[in-house]
């Protein structure tokens, strides 16, 4: 079955649309020191290469805001600056490049301040995120009955009602909290009061192992809602990971394909081969590597054959062979040790004749 996302309005962020029915996107942030221009660029483009939309990094001062001109002019993916408390560093940032800003109004100050932001993104096409997370609301949010969840999503309309009101809609909206329950509450609610795409996520999920169950619950119900135009997997870990994970669940949605898909049996006592071993080497062969396929390591005659034939590549081991199919038809026998090549060859292979939508 097929998701029905829900259709909200788009925004430009440099060449990358973000709602309007666009492809969802998938962001990441740099854990390097945003003035030093060339660890930051070197990150960056690692996570491009691993499939990242746009970025995102931290300006907590002039430096960092001043170095956006120099990182923007070695890229070529969109640039977020993310600013907390001093308005000035986002005005700075506009100036210095950024494709867009994430701003929480709650600790920016007054609304004379935050005019002035949306004067200057007005003036430059900037998009701007308004990124509430329940540990910075304002105190008067914090305060108010109904739970985290409400205080997240009465929030964010409040300020996305005062940026409409000056005549600015280029904004996405997210409302993230630390547990997955308020979280997904949050979103479900503020999906049905806006039209602004949403940029999903977990904050503070935390480390790569249980971060990306935390993270895959939430996005995963969301998605599977027709909620989310953009997301992150927020990961105390390489940001690269946060990427993968990230292409991982939507491929596992069937939201969006653009690098090959793994699928492996967990092993039992049928098993001739090391499964386990052949499965890890396929995926680190193939990794990064842009080709929409599935591909089926498989070790037993009970589920093998049939996986196998249903996965766009697969082989089926047995004892000291397998048998390789490709498009669901059995094409040959394989020795043992020629799985892990003649597999990873047959897939470059596939994935050179660009015979499939490479978009979806």
């Amino acid at each position: 079955m097929m998701i029905e996302r829900k259709v909200t309005r788009g925004v430009k962020v440099g060449g990358v649309t973000i709602g309007g029915g666009a492809l969802i996107s998938v962001q990441s942030m740099t854990t390097t020191k945003t003035e030093d221009v060339k660890a930051t660029v070197l990150q960056i483009n690692r996570l491009q290469e691993a499939g990242c939309d746009l970025v995102r990094v931290a300006v907590k001062d002039q430096a960092a805001a001043k170095a956006l001109k120099s990182i923007k002019s070695e890229i070529s993916i969109p640039l977020v600056a993310d600013i907390h408390f001093d308005y000035k560093l986002a005005l700075s940032a506009i100036e210095n490049g950024a494709d867009k800003i994430r701003i929480n109004p709650g600790n920016i100050g007054s609304n004379d301040r935050v005019l002035k932001i949306l004067d200057k993104a007005k003036e430059r096409s900037v998009a701007i995120r308004i990124g509430v997370n329940f540990g910075s609301l304002h105190k008067k949010y914090r305060e108010m009955g109904g739970g985290p969840a409400r205080a997240l999503v009465e929030s964010a309309l409040e300020y996305g009602a005062f940026f409409e009101e000056n005549d600015f809609i280029d904004f996405i909206i997210s409302v993230k909290a630390s547990t997955p329950t308020e979280t997904i509450e949050a979103y479900t609610n503020l999906s049905t009061k806006t039209n602004a795409p949403l940029h999903i996520g977990l904050t503070e999920a935390g480390t790569l192992l249980f971060g990306s169950v935390k993270s895959s619950v939430v996005l995963g119900v969301l998605l599977s809602r027709g909620i989310g135009d953009t997301l992150r997997v927020s990961l105390s870990d390489d940001p690269v990971h946060e990427v993968r994970v990230g292409h991982k669940i939507l491929a596992a949605l069937d939201l969006r394909r653009e690098f090959v898909e793994i699928i492996s049996c967990p092993t039992c006592a049928r098993c001739e081969v090391d499964l386990t071993k052949l499965a890890r080497e396929v995926e680190e062969r193939l990794a990064g590597k842009r080709i929409p396929i599935k591909v089926a390591v498989m070790g037993c005659a009970v589920n093998g054959p049939g996986e196998a034939r249903k996965a766009d590549i697969g082989i089926a081991a047995g004892r000291k062979e397998g048998l390789l199919f490709v498009s669901g038809k059995p094409v040959k026998k394989v020795a043992e040790a020629e799985m892990l090549d003649v597999l990873v060859e047959t897939v470059l292979e596939m994935g050179g004749r660009d015979k499939f939508d490479r978009k979806r």
